[in-house]
């Protein structure tokens, strides 16, 4: 009990030291825009394009670049060659210190079509747009400016105590565009290393210019391609037409049986391990003012679809789904053939929750094909994927302590957000380490990532990095 007493009172003495410098860090990050600009467009120039083997050594020379930096700070850090492209992986801070794992990734998307781009996307520019300056590049906002938001920050309290107020472990990646492939087999063989209290992903985005986020759910996915075969070759439609199977028509029928007039799916077992959205939870989401019609409008739709009597937003962050992603068979090219298909092949992809299984889910798919399916015809199933949700533990009083800090920095206080999509790593952060994943990133809905003219507003360099700071002020308490 003694012992307990003593780290209690340590931990006061800490939490007041780090306050007390608070204001000198932010001071110091503020006064390290510029040449913080400069870093990161020094990262930006570099093509990390994982997806194409020709960048190959431009990969190995931004991990390079940033393990340079990393030491630069105080880091230990170094450069660990996968299969693929390398990791990088940095330990700092006081060992005494509540301890974080941070992550992102600098391997970026290819730029094409480059026909489209305002200016060359790997010569980052500052451009004046609606919402004040902004910085346009290939990765400006997925992942390379979000990064190093958190580096710049690190080098703030670096530069003005000498330490950080938390024990740091750094994970970057380069393979996050190109489905991470090297990614799970190197956190299986350096858990114990990788191992801390909490993982920090800083791949997300704000609510909107003025409200941080916390994504604390990442909807999983069950993707299912289906080919049904019947006749040896395709049929005159004529000659045949009536009497044979037509695969169009068959997988036609299958795929509107897997919703009924209401938008749930029909599927054995489908909607178990889904549950109701906390009543708290759910009040906060209703606090967000979120309008499905503007929502829907911009995207030159009207009126929200799927299950009927759910909102828009439950249906986005908190609801599975079952939708057709490709539908093929048949002569599709320029005038009409009238031919009877000899297969027809469609492609499905479930967004899951909560607990739902994936592989459960792929099994009644199948099963539902099989059922459904006339003689004279056969099916193949290829697999594309199967990930659960990733639900986080608020319970823990990180989220908490961040959410404070956070509100802290922006106009408008902190929000408990879902993710519609799935970001992969903290799934796999959960499972081979068994860590929580606070989600805290700050890209707006429009930095076009993936697309051409990609950019992050200077307004979410900036604030992000000043985010980051009080964050890691927070954590250390």
């Amino acid at each position: 009990m003694e012992k307990c007493t003593n780290f209690d009172r340590n931990v006061t003495v800490y939490e007041q030291t780090q306050m007390s410098n608070l204001e000198s860090v932010l001071s110091a990050a503020d006064a390290n825009t510029d040449t913080a600009l400069q870093r990161l467009f020094a990262l930006l120039r570099m093509p990390s394009i994982s997806t194409d083997p020709t960048y190959h050594d431009d990969c190995v020379a931004t991990a390079d670049w940033l393990v340079a930096e990393l030491n630069g700070l105080g880091f230990d850090a170094t450069r660990r060659d996968t299969p693929g492209k390398p990791m990088v992986v940095a330990h700092g801070g006081p060992k005494d210190a509540p301890h974080v794992l941070f992550y992102g990734h600098y391997d970026v998307q290819p730029a094409d079509p480059l026909e489209l781009w305002k200016s060359d996307p790997f010569d980052p520019q500052i451009e004046e747009g609606p919402d004040g300056p902004m910085i346009r590049a290939r990765g400006a906002s997925d992942d390379k400016g979000q990064l190093m938001t958190f580096v710049e920050a690190c080098r703030a309290w670096v530069e003005t105590t000498g330490d950080l107020p938390v024990r740091i472990t750094i994970l970057f990646e380069g393979e996050e565009e190109s489905h991470s492939p090297s990614l799970v087999p190197f956190l299986q063989e350096n858990a114990e290393e990788l191992k801390t209290e909490i993982a920090l992903i800083c791949d997300t985005g704000m609510w909107d210019g003025n409200t941080p986020s916390i994504c604390t759910m990442l909807r999983g996915m069950v993707a299912e391609e289906i080919v049904i075969r019947a006749a040896n070759r395709d049929l005159h439609s004529g000659g045949y037409g009536g009497p044979a199977a037509n695969p169009i028509r068959i997988l036609s029928h299958i795929l509107a049986s897997l919703h009924d007039e209401q938008g749930r799916v029909t599927l054995d077992g489908f909607y178990n391990g889904v549950h109701d959205v906390p009543g708290n939870l759910a009040q906060q989401w209703e606090s967000l003012g979120f309008d499905p019609k503007d929502f829907l409008g911009k995207v030159g739709l009207s009126t929200p679809a799927g299950e009927q009597g759910i909102p828009a937003l439950h249906q986005i962050w908190a609801r599975p789904t079952c939708e057709f992603n490709g539908i093929t068979g048949g002569y599709t090219g320029d005038g009409f053939k009238t031919v009877l298909p000899a297969e027809a092949r469609a492609k499905i992809s479930c967004r899951l929750v909560w607990d739902q299984d994936p592989h459960a889910i792929r099994d009644a798919i199948r099963a539902r094909v099989r059922h459904m399916l006339p003689d004279d015809c056969e099916v193949e199933f290829i697999g594309h994927g199967a990930d659960k949700a990733t639900v986080m533990a608020t319970s823990d009083p990180a989220f908490e302590k961040a959410r404070k800090a956070l509100a802290t920095e922006w106009p408008n206080e902190a929000v408990y957000t879902g993710g519609g999509g799935s970001i992969p790593i903290a799934g796999h952060f959960k499972e081979v380490l068994g860590l929580d994943s606070m989600l805290i990133g700050f890209a707006r809905d429009d930095d076009a990532i993936h697309s051409p003219n990609e950019k992050y507003n200077v307004k979410s360099f900036t604030g992000g990095v000043r985010s980051w700071v009080r964050v890691m002020a927070a954590l250390g308490k």
